[in-house]
């Protein structure tokens, strides 16, 4: 799978589109918060609807996820 498909798997994983990978309900959901790190960790969860960052937030005040420092993201 090339990059541009892949980062779009990881969008629609993180809107519940698409399921996240995993055999067992344990996997998948660690398939989908891994989904919103890339997010993250890419800074590209910010750039997205107001929705993405919001929810981002969320899940790192939950700790499910952990904010990275080197991009633009609120405070």
């Amino acid at each position: 799978m090339n990059a541009p498909a892949a980062l779009l798997r990881t969008i629609l994983i993180c809107e519940g589109v698409e399921d996240p990978p995993g055999e067992t309900p344990e996997e998948q959901e660690a398939a989908y918060y891994a989904a919103w790190q890339e997010l993250i960790d890419k800074g590209l969860v910010w750039t997205l609807q107001g929705w993405f960052g919001r929810t981002a937030m969320h899940l790192i005040e939950l700790g499910v996820c952990s904010q990275v420092e080197d991009h633009d993201s609120p405070t």
